[in-house]
């Protein structure tokens, strides 16, 4: 109970990093339900079943995931030189546009162009957000409490995403975007005003050259730490390791997120309070877990357990999605949520781990670039493969033959997992990019 407290109390000078994240997480988790309904109405009316939405969604998560693999390597060597909080801010502030698009009207045209802009948001924020606010802790907290925080920032972000749930199923939906909007606004406002920086920005001593030199240089700066951080990662056994394992793992795991909430609303009819309901009970689950079980039990058996326990349970989830027989069996699936959604905490510590101080934003969004990787390749495979087996042209009766495909993956990341060998590296006080510890 100790620890526990001890990781607690470490979160107070992170208070302004993470009570304006968690207004953002519960603003974007509130659209997730309702966004199914939204989108199916406009793209195909009066229907459950929505090919062209599960499609769009397909087309925009392989989109994003390749260009993700050039902009989170990119955003973490910047808040590495540049500093943590100019990059949270561009990043959290994209959000709020596709957002107003759907306020103002949800018609096909503005679905449309809410798909394009969001699409545009998502390559600069989806995964760099977290990834940066772990690297900003990583700046603060010691090396060995940072497995215990992680745990409870990972829980602080289930929370976030258990009252966005419940806000989405009582609130009546023409609400929910106008809501969103005004605490997507509030976030990057206050942490513009509030948030302490963490690194001590390069001085540009160059300022008298043109800007073709300027540009030039710029991109040869960003080849060098690119390079950089690969050979960082392939380098070290435990980060080149994680990064196989975090792929296998975006790649089911991605695969079953993009194509879920419209395979259970065409396999069983679910609507928005339902599909609330799915996601509330899986947050309500973390928020235990990563607050209270994770830092009690990382002391005791490490994150290689804790992590192989997480894609033990991930495997079972996909598995009962797969093979649903009945409307019940979702809730059920979605309680195992509660174990497999300490591999995030535990692979940010493993990363962490295996990391020194002033390689953490690069080597935590590399492997995130990895991951973005794995999830522009799943849709792939599982869009057109969820449309043909939720259609009356399937070769057998299983609708979620695709989510069971998805589990092999999380196979194959467990069986790296159990080889996987952990090692700490030394924080190297020397270097001269280390960020300042506030």
């Amino acid at each position: 109970m100790a620890r526990w407290w001890e990781g607690a109390l470490e979160l107070k000078p992170l208070v302004h990093l993470l009570f304006p994240l968690c207004f953002h997480w519960i603003a974007e988790e509130m659209t997730v339900s309702v966004l199914v309904d939204v989108t199916t109405e406009a793209l195909c009316p009066g229907e459950n079943t929505c090919s062209e939405a599960i499609y769009l969604n397909g087309l925009q998560q392989t989109i994003v995931g390749i260009f993700k693999m050039v902009m989170l390597p990119i955003l973490g060597q910047l808040s590495d030189e540049y500093g943590r909080k100019p990059l949270l801010l561009v990043t959290l502030s994209t959000t709020i546009i596709p957002f107003t698009l759907l306020a103002i009207s949800e018609s096909k045209a503005f679905v449309y162009a809410y798909y394009v802009l969001r699409t545009v948001s998502y390559i600069i924020s989806q995964g760099s957000i977290f990834c940066i606010a772990v690297a900003y802790v990583a700046d603060i907290v010691d090396n060995r409490k940072r497995a215990a925080v992680f745990s409870w920032i990972t829980g602080l972000f289930s929370a976030s995403h258990v009252l966005g749930n419940l806000l989405a199923r009582f609130l009546p939906e023409e609400y929910i975007f106008e809501v969103s909007i005004a605490l997507l606004i509030f976030c990057p406002v206050y942490m513009a005003f509030f948030l302490v920086e963490t690194v001590e920005s390069t001085p540009n001593l160059d300022q008298h050259s043109s800007y073709l030199n300027k540009a030039l240089a710029v991109v040869q700066e960003r080849y060098k730490t690119m390079k950089y951080a690969v050979t960082i990662v392939l380098n070290t056994p435990t980060l080149r390791s994680i990064s196989v394992i975090s792929f296998f793992y975006e790649l089911g795991m991605s695969g079953i997120s993009t194509v879920l909430l419209y395979y259970l609303k065409a396999a069983f009819g679910f609507d928005k309070n339902q599909l609330s309901e799915i996601l509330s009970m899986v947050g309500v689950g973390s928020i235990v877990s990563q607050l209270v079980v994770l830092p009690l039990a990382n002391p005791l058996v490490g994150e290689k357990i804790i992590l192989c326990a997480g894609l033990l349970a991930s495997i079972a989830y996909a598995l009962l999605y797969g093979f649903a027989w009945a409307s019940w069996v979702p809730y059920l699936s979605a309680s195992f949520g509660v174990i497999f959604i300490l591999v995030k905490p535990a692979t940010y510590a493993v990363i962490s781990k295996g990391s020194r101080s002033t390689d953490q934003g690069k080597a935590q969004t590399f492997i995130a670039g990895v991951q973005s990787i794995a999830s522009l390749l799943s849709p792939l495979a599982m869009t057109p493969l969820t449309t043909w087996f939720l259609s009356t042209n399937a070769p057998f009766d299983c609708k979620g033959f695709s989510i069971i495909c998805a589990s092999l993956c999380m196979v194959i990341s467990l069986c790296f997992a159990c080889s996987l060998k952990l090692e700490s590296l030394p924080d190297d006080g020397d270097n001269l990019e280390a960020p300042l510890v506030s």
